[in-house]
């Protein structure tokens, strides 16, 4: 009698190593893409406080080292400054406003931002610091 080679059943494999890179990339890019999201560019050295909290809020005044002033990340001039918290005012009226103020600003430029805060309506002004931990 003759003998046949019969076909042998091919099992299917899953190699498991293109899978683990593209996971392993994927997290890569997640993990430097969440880094980047942190805050606005806008450089600025809160003072330091003993007891500082972290508050969130929507309204946020930055006033950098050379007296510029932006109003969530638009630079605005002090001058327009009023108007453009009238507007944000309507919409956060009841929400604090954030002023994030350089330490080594003029102490007048600060008092004048709270005062056209006051003038818009908006009651709670929160003056941010960092804690002595902090660098």
């Amino acid at each position: 009698m003759i003998e046949f080679d019969t076909p042998r059943k091919v099992r299917p494999r899953v190699t498991l190593a293109p899978l683990i890179d593209v996971v392993f990339q994927l997290l890569i890019f997640f993990m430097l893409s969440s880094y980047f999201v942190s805050q606005p560019g806008i450089k600025i050295t809160l003072p330091f406080a003993s007891n500082a909290d972290t508050q969130a809020s929507e309204i946020i005044i930055y006033i950098t080292e050379d007296s510029k002033i932006f109003l969530g990340d638009r630079e605005v001039s002090y001058e327009d400054l009023s108007g453009e918290l009238d507007k944000v005012a309507v919409l956060n009226s009841h929400k604090p406003v954030i002023l994030k103020a350089d330490e080594k600003i003029d102490l007048g430029l600060a008092v004048k931002v709270m005062d056209c805060v006051k003038r818009s309506n908006i009651e709670n002004v929160i003056i941010s610091t960092r804690n002595h931990n902090e660098k």
